[in-house]
């Protein structure tokens, strides 16, 4: 937290990246519940766009709205957003679960792109800087005020998917991927296990949106596109889904390795990613929380 907090304090252009690292953290930290179900979803950044429009369009009808109050707001729209498309999503599983929220989530984006006049099209919603806390700050006030809270929430958060995964809800969540034949016989509802599940992780992702929305001071459809939420599974992936410090890892080097294979190999910076990809599987499957949270043998 301390060195996630006191890099972009010594420099000041890390500030903007290191956001949108964790606002990706936050995202990939829902996705990962997912997948420790067994189940994977390609079309969660259909919740973070979705949030992030409910933002825009709230802050533009009510521009005396306080960051706080939309960032809650976000949080909230995609978990009624979750509750919703989750209760006919659960009944899938595999492919099937992937490819169904894959088509939900482009549909969003052809609708968003389509009513040119009510969501700006291709070219989004811009979004006025609004408060914090109260406060009205100038650029660089604000996202120190949103990093801090960013890094705040993904140290709770983390916790939180810690302890929800330990209780009995979270072991039921894992047992649809090991044993769902059985979790139905000892009178739990798989389906059930899952739809609380998918809420969380939509919850997570709207918060997501929500604060990458007022970092950027756009929002635009692309937030929804399927090459987003592959970009979130890639992550989830890439720093492991046996802890959930592993999301914020995986958010932080693929943030930075695309950064940096951005200028230094321009337009060539997916075939690194790929590479690294290719180098977890081959010799660290686990993800970077593996290397970290070794299991002894006993």
């Amino acid at each position: 937290m301390l060195f996630a907090l006191g890099l972009p304090m010594i420099w000041p252009w890390l500030k903007t990246p290191m956001v949108v690292a964790t606002s990706f953290g936050i995202a990939a930290l829902g996705v990962s519940i997912l997948i420790r179900s067994g189940q994977l979803s390609f079309g969660h950044a259909m919740f973070s766009c979705a949030a992030g429009y409910a933002v825009a369009f709230t802050a533009r009808a009510m521009p005396e709205l306080d960051s706080a109050v939309l960032i809650l707001l976000g949080t909230v729209f995609g978990a009624v957003m979750g509750m919703v498309i989750g209760l006919f999503v659960v009944r899938y599983r595999a492919i099937f679960f992937g490819m169904l929220n894959l088509a939900l989530s482009m549909v969003l984006f052809s609708i968003l792109g389509k009513f040119y006049s009510l969501t700006g099209g291709t070219d989004g919603i811009r979004l006025a800087r609004p408060t914090f806390f109260g406060v009205r700050m100038e650029r660089d006030g604000f996202e120190t005020t949103l990093l801090v809270v960013a890094v705040v929430l993904a140290v709770a958060l983390a916790w939180g998917v810690q302890r929800y995964m330990m209780s009995i809800a979270g072991q039921a969540l894992t047992a649809v991927k090991t044993n769902e034949t059985r979790l139905e016989y000892v009178g739990l509802s798989a389906n059930r296990a899952l739809w609380i599940g998918y809420v969380i992780s939509a919850a997570l992702c709207g918060l997501s949106g929500a604060m990458f929305a007022l970092m950027q001071g756009l929002v635009t459809p692309e937030m929804g596109y399927w090459v987003r939420s592959g970009e979130i599974v890639f992550i989830s992936i890439l720093g492991g889904v046996g802890h959930p410090v592993g999301a914020f890892l995986g958010a932080l080097v693929f943030e930075f390795v695309k950064l940096y294979s951005a200028a230094l190999f321009t337009g060539a910076w997916q075939m690194v990613l790929g590479f690294v990809l290719i180098g977890l599987v081959f010799f660290v499957p686990t993800g970077l929380s593996g290397l970290l949270f070794r299991k002894e043998p006993k």
